[in-house]
Formats: structure tokens, sequence, C-alpha cells
């Protein structure tokens, strides 16, 4: 069993654990505090607890006399159980406890009292007296997810003693659809944020349309790791463009401490769209697209590290197993069927002439989701560096209108007709003053295979999230991913899929 030691100067350092380890905690995880009278299990109750009420002066009272005080902090429930003065052990599903832990967190001192009644999966916190730095504490059991999401968040917190300083406040930041996690980092009233996105297991291979036998993500070629985000990071920076400074960067841990390029983005604070901030956006596009990328960056990572990243190409291969997401999740939630083998033989068929399409035509770097979230909007600053860049690990060397696609039709935010127009006349004209070669009727073509190509696998995307992963927020987007589609299915190249989607009913697609 995995036992992690810290050492805790002073009560300050105490508290700090407690918050550490709230930041790893969820419903149905209980913590044990063992240790004699004045060993500080008091003050890391009220760091942690403090921690989760988002405020350092919460009242914490002891419930040694009312032996459980209970807290509501959001959808979390915690119970803070003293069992000091428990007279006998039996007396314990009496205050609620079996409930407490099953649907909430809950925080025992005391726990020898009631040893038979604590489950194998408690985490167990025993603190001691160090002559020579104070105390100590010993972290052990509880079940392997739990033990894992305490060391990760220890981890974290050496990351930023060592990149930034000690007493850096962490706050939980909202994360995004993927396994990554952001948390804001603050000290002396400068906010920084933390990237945390560990090297994820492969998952299990897929047949992809192409007959390759791969995991999802790599044919996909998504991120795997926090290179690819160094990489990019590091080729915008260069050029010019207002990606985030790296402070602190650990790549065999998967951290990074990122510049807060702050919390403005190009929507209203009633989520509409500002336009005269989306036609910055499609100017910046073109600057980037105007660019000669190389398709290999090397770079510094942490002391100690070096990369190499080869920028994928947005190929055959992953422009079809994007688009299979809505043959596998999308029409089967939609008509409770599976396409037959006609249907899908022919779907497929479809998106391979449509690849083979844009195997010639320009490309660029795609930092592939190009749209609000990941705009900030920098009042003051000089275009271009008045829009912040985020989220750009799954960059690609791929068509140049993708990016466009991704702006111009936002999966999240209703873009109106008239609004994508503006934004494609804006990148076209900037575009026609930056480059020689720019193809009008090209871009049009690109355009629309890539806005169905987008759509198509955002439509499975959804689902999937709902059906798989339990969120199902994502499927009130559907309505405006199926406006987008039926958008783009008018262009003469898109004919053949507008046809197959007409001929499946149930869909809700160009009149299926």
């Amino acid at each position: 069993m995995r036992t992690i030691e810290r050492t805790l100067g002073d009560e300050t350092e105490t508290e700090r654990l407690g918050a550490d380890i709230a930041m790893a905690l969820k419903p149905g995880d209980a913590v044990a505090l063992k240790g004699n009278l004045g060993a500080g299990k008091t003050t890391l109750a009220r760091g942690l607890i403090r921690h989760l009420a988002n405020d350092p002066h919460h009242e914490v009272p002891s419930p040694t006399y009312t032996l459980c005080q209970t807290y509501e902090f959001g959808d979390i429930t915690l119970s803070h159980f003293d069992l000091y003065r428990l007279g006998e052990a039996s007396e314990i599903e009496e205050l609620g406890f079996g409930e407490a832990a099953d649907t909430g967190i809950v925080l025992v001192e005391w726990p020898e009292r009631v040893d038979n009644y604590l489950q194998s999966g408690v985490l167990t916190i025993e603190l001691s007296s160090h002559p020579a730095c104070g105390r100590t504490a010993k972290i052990s059991g509880g079940d392997a997810a739990l033990t894992a999401r305490i060391a990760r968040s220890l981890a974290i917190r050496d990351f930023l003693d060592r990149s930034w300083s000690k007493g850096v406040e962490r706050h939980f930041l909202q994360g995004d659809a993927s396994t990554r996690r952001y948390e804001t980092a603050r000290l002396n009233r400068e906010t920084r944020v933390l990237m945390d996105s560990p090297r994820q297991p492969d998952g299990p291979p897929v047949r992809a349309p192409t007959d390759e036998f791969s995991p999802y993500s790599q044919i996909a070629h998504l991120a795997e790791d926090v290179t690819a985000f160094v990489a990019v990071d590091d080729l915008l920076r260069l050029h010019g463009f207002a990606a985030p400074e790296l402070f602190g960067k650990s790549i065999n841990e998967g951290l990074l401490l990122c510049e807060y390029l702050g919390a403005e983005g190009i929507l209203s604070v009633d989520g509409k769209p500002i336009a005269d901030r989306y036609r910055d956006a499609a100017r910046l596009l073109a600057r980037i697209h105007a660019i000669d990328w190389p398709e290999e960056v090397n770079g510094e990572g942490g002391p100690g590290e070096s990369y190499t990243h080869r920028i994928p190409s947005y190929d055959r291969g992953a422009i079809l197993i994007e688009v299979s997401l809505l043959a596998d999740w999308y029409v089967p939630a939609m008509t409770e069927g599976e396409l037959d083998a006609e249907q899908r033989a022919e779907f497929f068929a479809i998106w391979d002439r449509l690849a083979a399409m844009l195997a010639e035509t320009r490309t660029s770097l795609v930092l592939r989701d190009y749209h609000s979230p990941n705009l900030i909007w920098r009042a003051g600053e000089p275009f271009p560096v008045n829009i912040g860049l985020i989220d750009f690990q799954d960059a690609l060397i791929g068509p140049a209108a993708y990016d466009v696609v991704s702006l111009a039709q936002d999966a999240r935010v209703d873009i109106s007709p008239t609004l994508e127009q503006t934004i494609k006349s804006v990148y076209i004209e900037e575009m026609r003053g930056l480059s020689d070669y720019f193809d009008i009727e090209t871009f049009h073509r690109d355009y629309a295979i890539m806005a169905a190509q987008r759509a198509t696998k955002i439509l499975g995307i959804f689902v999937r999230l709902d059906r798989r992963d339990g969120k199902p927020g994502y499927l009130r987007h559907l309505p405006r991913l199926r406006d987008y589609l039926a958008r783009s299915l008018s262009h003469p190249a898109l004919a053949e899929y507008r046809k197959w989607l007409e001929s499946i009913p149930g869909i809700g697609i160009a009149g299926s």
C-alpha cells in the first residue's frame, strides 16, 4: 500500500495541505484524520473546508460537542465528524454517517473509535509532531482512484513550488470536453493557469474506414501529452501571436504553468457574438494562414527536457475517422437503428472522394478549435495580439478553411448566416492582401467541405458525450449543428452527401 509523507513547517502549511487534499476530493470520498491532541487535525480540516467553501475566512466550528458539522458547497455536501466524545461505536450510524459517506464527502477526526464502521476505501492522514520541521503527515489507504488523485494534487503543489513560489493559491477552473484539467494559480494578486494533462493511455484499437487498426486518438491525430501544446505555443509566440507565455513546464509530468490572458471573450455578457471581435478573429486567421509553417518543431521543455514535435497532417485517415462518429453514434441515437452495410459503404465512399478533393488544396496551420471558448479578447492591445489564443494542442497542417469554419459556425453559439458571410468576406479580403496565390473559388469549395465535415463530426461527438460519458448537456447544441450542416450542403461539391443524408429517415438533416 502506497504511503505519501509530507513535512509541514507550520499551521499555514498544514492548512495548505488540507486545501491540496480538497482539490482531489469528490462525493463518495472519505478522509480519516489521525493524531494526538494538538497534532494538527483541526487545522488541516479547516484548510480543507475553507478551500471547498472558496473562502479563506469561512467559519469552521469544531464539532467536538455536536459530533458532526455539515456544510453545503454548491453540489457538494461535506460532513465533518469529530468522534472524540462518542460513547459507543454503534452511535456513528445514528449520526447519519452511512448516508453522508454514500452521497457526499466525509471527514473524520478520531476514526479509531469506529474502526469497524469505516470502509476499506477510507484515506487516512496521520499527523504527528516532528522536532525538526514541526509536523509530518503520512497519507495512506484509500482506493486506487482516490490515492491517485491525492498523489496528483500533491505533485501539482510541488510543481508550483519549484516553478513559481511556495504559497500559491489553487482554485478549480472549468475544463472542457477533454481529459485535461485546469486550475487558476494565484500569488500576490497575480493569476496564472495550471494545465494538468498527463499522458493518456491509448484506447483500444478501432478499425478505421481506411482499414487501419489503431486507437482513435492516433488516427485522428489528437495530442497525447503536452508536447504538442508547448511546440505550437512556441511557434505562435515566435511569430508574434498572443499565445500564453509558459512560466513552468514539465512534459514528463504533463504540467504547464501558463500566462493568464484574461477572462473576456468575443461574446457579449448574454452570450451573443460581438461582430467587431469576430471580424478581428477572421483577420487574425488570415495572418496565421499567410505564414509558411514548419512541419517539425524542436525546443525545450522543463529543466533537463527537450522535445521534437512533428505537426501531423489533416490527412484522409483523420477526416474519415472523424466523420465516422456520425455513422457510429449520431445516426443510431436518432433512428434507434444501425446503418446497413450498403449505407455505410456509400457514406465512406462519399467522404473518401471529398477527402481526395482536399489533398491538393492550400494548407496551413489548423488550430482545430478556433472558436469562442478559446479566443480571449484583450482590450487595449493592438491587433493581432488583441486576441489571445488557447487550446491548440491538437493543431494540424491541413486545409486552411477548417479554422474559418470553426469561427463562423461556432458549435456552441448561434452564428447567423449574415455574420457567417461577414466572417468569410473579411477573411477573403485579408488573405487577398497577404497572398498572391489565394484562389477564392477553391476557398469556397474547401469551406463547404470542411463545414460539412466539422458539423458531421461534432454531431457524433456530442451524442457520444451523452451516451458514453454521461454528459447530456451537449445535446442542446444538436439543432444548431444540424442547421450549420444544412447551410453547407448547397455547394455542388456536396451534392452526393446531401442526397445520402436525405436517404436516411429520421436524422433531421437536409429534409431527411
